[in-house]
C-alpha cells in the first residue's frame, strides 16, 4: 500500500511555511499635536534700530548756542552735534545746501525755501582803541561818531551812513577780526553787534554801546522741505520746551 501524502510526512510537500513579517505601518501626526519647528542655522539676526545721524549746526560768528547744545546731550547722548561756522555773507546758500540740517543766521535773510524762527536781538557797540577818547562815555550817540574813521569789513553785520564820519584811505578788512585789529592799533572804530566784540576781545581795544543804533537779530533757519525728528528736537529745546512738555 503506498505511502499517502499526509501533512505529517517529514518532506510532505504540504507543510505550510510561516509569512513573511509585516512591517508596522508609519504613524501619521494628529491634528492636535505639536508639529517640531526646522532648525535654520544660517537665519540672520534681526534688525536692530538704525544709529541716529548727527544734527549739522551752521552758526554764524558770535552765536552762542552752548546751553541748547548742553541740553541736547542731555535728552539725545548717542546723537552727536556737528557745529560749522557760516559766513553771513553765504548763510542762506550754505542752509539750502546739503551740509546743514539748521542753523543760526542773522536777519535779514532771504527766506524763500526756507523756515525761518526769529530769536533775540542784539545792540551795536562801538569798537575803538582802548586809550581812545570814546571810552570816557558809558555810551555814545551817532553824533559822537562825528569825525571818526568808520570801519566796515567785508563780512560786516551792519553797513550804514554814519553823520559826519571820514571814509577809510584803505581797502576794506577781510573780517570783523582783522577790523577790529586795525582799531586796536589807533586807527578808526567799528560797529558791531555785541556777541562779536566779546568774541574778538583784545586788551587794546574797548567797545561801548551804540545808542538807537540798527539791531541784529538772531533767528534759526532751516530748509523747509527737511523737517526731520532731530530738527524738531533742536527747536524744541531753544524755545525752552522740557523732555515732558509737548509740542504747541
Amino acid at each position: 500500500m503506498a505511502k499517502g501524502s499526509g501533512s505529517g510526512g517529514p518532506g510532505g510537500s504540504g507543510r505550510r511555511r510561516d509569512a513573511a513579517p509585516r512591517r508596522a505601518p508609519k504613524r501619521t501626526a494628529s491634528a492636535g499635536a505639536p508639529q517640531k519647528k526646522p532648525v535654520v542655522f544660517d537665519a540672520r539676526p534681526a534688525a536692530g534700530p538704525a544709529p541716529s545721524a548727527a544734527l549739522r549746526l551752521g552758526l554764524v560768528p558770535g552765536a552762542t548756542p552752548g546751553k541748547w547744545i548742553d541740553a541736547w546731550r542731555d535728552r539725545l547722548p548717542d546723537v552727536p552735534v556737528e557745529v560749522t561756522v557760516l559766513d553771513v555773507a553765504t548763510q542762506r546758500e550754505r542752509v539750502l545746501g546739503e551740509e546743514i540740517d539748521i542753523a543760526l543766521v542773522r536777519l535779514p535773510i532771504d527766506d524763500d525755501g526756507l523756515h525761518v524762527i526769529p530769536l533775540y536781538d542784539e545792540i551795536p557797540v562801538v569798537v575803538c582803541a582802548s586809550d581812545s577818547a570814546l571810552t570816557a562815555a558809558d555810551e555814545l550817540d551817532l553824533a559822537d561818531l562825528a569825525g571818526e574813521v568808520v570801519i566796515v569789513p567785508r563780512d560786516a553785520v551792519y553797513d550804514f551812513a554814519v553823520p559826519g564820519s571820514i571814509p577809510p584811505a584803505f581797502d576794506a578788512p577781510a573780517d570783523t577780526a582783522e577790523a577790529i585789529a586795525t582799531v586796536a592799533a589807533g586807527v578808526g572804530i567799528v560797529i558791531v553787534p555785541l556777541s562779536l566784540a566779546r568774541l574778538h576781545h583784545r586788551k587794546d581795544a574797548a567797545h561801548r554801546p551804540l545808542r538807537a543804533g540798527p539791531t541784529s537779530t538772531v533767528a534759526l533757519a532751516w530748509r523747509s522741505d527737511r523737517t526731520t525728528p532731530e530738527v524738531e528736537m533742536f527747536i524744541g529745546i531753544v524755545r525752552g520746551r522740557t523732555a515732558n512738555s509737548s509740542r504747541g
